[in-house]
């Protein structure tokens, strides 16, 4: 679920907790949690209703200056149409995750562990320690270099350091990642192993 970039800052102040969208299904559940560019998001509804639920008034709360206005870009989707309600819920966790150099031992063999998982998942054979490698050496290199460098195909490297990311390991760059500081210690601990 994307939001456009003006109604962001009013979704991190409070000021915008519905979206209305058209679906073939919910792509998130009452319940769940949406990682954004911004900070977390906690889904409380998805409801399907029907056009009428549409008001000026709940499209200011959807971020629209009018009905009319999120009625058109509606429009250019096909599908079930979907309130879905929602409140902030803080700065995206990975952010203090990958800051968090220092690990207890358990914690560290946990994390190796996972990564020894999608090493042997993969298609490509042990990637993750390689893939970080490269990265420290090369930050802020377009993800296609280092597809090529690494001899794995770019599409499939950049949702697997997502993977990468989602641990803390990793930042994304503007052009390309880096190492967080996470990511450096647990690749130090892994050439000592």
């Amino acid at each position: 679920m994307l939001f456009r970039e003006k109604i962001l800052e009013p979704i991190r102040q409070g000021k915008v907790k519905l979206a209305y969208r058209r679906w073939k299904r919910p792509t998130v559940k009452a319940g769940g949690t949406l990682l954004t560019v911004i900070g977390l998001l906690h889904i409380d509804a998805v409801d399907e209703v029907p056009l009428k639920d549409i008001t000026d008034a709940t499209a200011r709360e959807s971020g629209y200056a009018t009905r009319q206005a999120l009625l058109t870009e509606l429009d250019k989707r096909e599908g079930t149409l979907f309130r879905i309600r929602f409140h902030y819920g803080g700065d995206d966790p990975r952010i203090a995750l990958r800051e968090s150099g220092d690990m207890a031992a358990g914690e560290m063999e946990k994390l190796l562990k996972k990564l020894e998982g999608l090493d042997e998942r993969s298609p490509y054979g042990p990637w993750t320690k390689r893939a970080l490698g490269i990265i420290r050496q090369r930050p802020a290199e377009r993800a296609g270099n280092l597809a090529e460098a690494l001899q794995i195909d770019k599409d499939w490297l950049k949702v697997s350091i997502r993977k990468l990311k989602n641990m803390g390991l990793t930042e994304s760059l503007e052009i390309g990642y880096r190492l967080s500081p996470r990511g450096e210690t647990v690749l130090d601990a892994w050439k000592r192993r």
